[in-house]
């Protein structure tokens, strides 16, 4: 069996203390551990719609100052 070697972030798609800090932690530490990370815009309705964006470790550095 292959190991599974991507992972996906999806939140509720509401705004939520802390969330943003808690994307980037997972981000960068599923990277530093070789896996790619997918985020899922708009919560369950970017899933059904395939609103689906790579995420990198420079494309959520500055998320912590972002709201919302």
């Amino acid at each position: 069996m292959a190991a599974i070697k991507c992972i996906g972030v999806l939140t509720s798609g509401g705004d939520a203390p802390g969330m943003n800090a808690a994307i980037r932690a997972v981000t960068r530490t599923a990277i530093y551990n070789g896996y790619s990370v997918k985020g899922i815009m708009r919560g369950y309705k970017g899933l059904v719609d395939d609103e689906i964006i790579d995420l990198q470790s420079d494309s959520v550095s500055n998320i912590i100052q972002q709201g919302g």
